[in-house]
């Protein structure tokens, strides 16, 4: 029988604040009561990495964790939700110690913008058993899911730019109504700006994180009007400032030219004309003939329709005449490759003297690396040369990637999206060639070392 409510049909299905507690799997629950009867409750280590790399990618780029800290920090059991506990059959022990739950541990993370790979931890989470075990549903949704969409941006941008830096201010993100919820376009946009793209189409999002709003106008508004000029003209006398016009619902050098003719008789400065079906590659050389001959050379060409990085990359070699992209579903779902199939694991827990006892799975395919870890980074003439994981407190050749996020509980770094946009053109300019391909074929792959301490413990 459903112990509690009645389901409500046009719930939006949006999270409040004190929800946030119960967003877990079951199993973490019945786990952590089972802890606390037993009381085992001592301090262990959880890591969150991937086993292996997603299909066609070459390497992850980390995002979500400052945002994911800030919930975490907030989690809070209130009457509403310890209730609904209690009628699913928790003890009032339980309940009592949830009631005053608040994450009082340490996370150590690699920064977002960093690029990373498989077998790598991503967060490091140290704290009482039940608090770690508490955050697994969230961290894992989180940062999967974040981790994908800046991967497949910065995809995106490289593309963008021809395979170097710089293109991300040729992409706008056009995704929101294609991703798969709200809470999912909110976080494509902010993965979209740490990698540098130019703006949003998500107004929401353009407020929330102070990015630039940015779209045109649809098809349905062309076809309200008599004709496409006078849908132009009225367009250019309400919105003078924003003169950028969608030219393809009929004919292509039509559209061109009736923008042309609208923006002289209005006195607006025409900033650009969007395509959004055809040819991309042969309708924007149309454009960018008329434009010229028009002496409209400023006037950009911005081109959307199920645009992912490969096609971008094909019409930036082909030298077509396009100033921007806009790019949707492909984005916001990574369509190609839409799983970062991220794990959790529990790989220590403390020792009445202190030291780590560390633990491990041996499961067929599914084999852990015991005790709490720390990734070493080496690079060479500027790119990337390996990366090193050693048992933490182990020294190492290059640069430590895992940091402190939190301490006893609280936030200790905070980042903005500049200093996170700044860490992505750096570890992106330090991909070697092989790296920045769009469509890895195998070959050698980026070396990974195991420490043999993590390999053979007791060796």
């Amino acid at each position: 029988m459903h112990p509690v409510g009645r389901p409500d049909a046009n719930d939006p299905g949006l999270l409040d604040a004190a929800e946030v507690s119960l967003f877990c799997d079951l199993y973490e629950l019945t786990m952590a009561a089972s802890y606390h009867r037993e009381g085992l409750d001592g301090v262990a280590v959880f890591e969150l990495f991937a086993r292996r790399l997603p299909p066609n990618r070459s390497w992850l780029l980390a995002a979500g964790i400052g945002p994911t800290l800030r919930l975490v920090s907030e989690m809070r059991f209130g009457d509403t939700e310890l209730e609904y506990l209690r009628e699913l059959g928790f003890a009032e022990e339980f309940l009592d110690y949830l009631s005053a739950f608040r994450f009082s541990g340490d996370v150590a993370a690699m920064p977002e913008g960093t690029v990373c790979f498989a077998d790598e931890p991503l967060v490091r989470v140290t704290g009482p058993r039940i608090e770690a075990q508490l955050l697994e549903t969230l961290l894992l949704n989180q940062v999967n899911f974040q981790t994908m969409i800046a991967t497949k941006a910065a995809r995106v941008v490289l593309a963008a730019g021809g395979g170097e830096l710089g293109g991300g201010e040729k992409v706008i993100d056009f995704s929101p109504r294609r991703d798969h919820g709200i809470d999912a376009a909110m976080k494509v946009a902010r993965c979209a700006a740490i990698c540098g793209c130019a703006g949003t189409s998500n107004v929401a999002a353009a407020k929330r994180y102070g990015l630039e709003p940015m779209g045109t106008m649809a098809h349905s508004y062309v076809l309200s009007f008599p004709g496409e000029l006078e849908a132009f003209t009225a367009f250019l006398r309400a919105f003078p400032q924003r003169a950028v016009l969608l030219v393809d619902t009929f004919q292509i050098e039509d559209g061109v030219r009736n923008a042309i003719e609208a923006a002289r008789a209005t006195g607006a400065a025409l900033q650009g004309v969007r395509i959004d079906s055809g040819d991309h590659e042969r309708c924007a050389r149309v454009a960018r003939g008329l434009l010229d001959e028009a002496e409209m050379q400023a006037t950009e060409i911005i081109v959307s329709g199920d645009l992912e990085e490969t096609r971008i990359a094909e019409l930036v070699a082909a030298g077509a005449p396009i100033d921007r992209f806009g790019v949707g579903t492909d984005l916001g779902t990574s369509r190609d490759s839409p799983v970062v199939n991220g794990v959790y694991k529990l790989v220590a827990d403390a020792r009445p003297d202190g030291s780590w006892r560390g633990v491990r799975k041996l499961s067929a395919d599914k084999e852990t690396l015991p005790g709490p870890k720390q990734v070493f980074r080496r690079t060479r003439d500027g790119r990337l040369a390996g990366d090193t994981v050693v048992p933490d407190g182990e020294a190492a050749e290059g640069e430590p990637l895992l940091v402190p996020f939190m301490e006893s509980g609280e936030i200790v770094r905070s980042e903005t999206i500049e200093q996170i946009q700044g860490r992505v053109d750096a570890g992106l300019g330090t991909l070697t060639a092989e790296l920045r391909s769009l469509n890895p074929k195998g070959g050698a792959a980026y070396p990974v070392e195991i420490s043999p301490r993590l390999r053979d413990p007791a060796g």
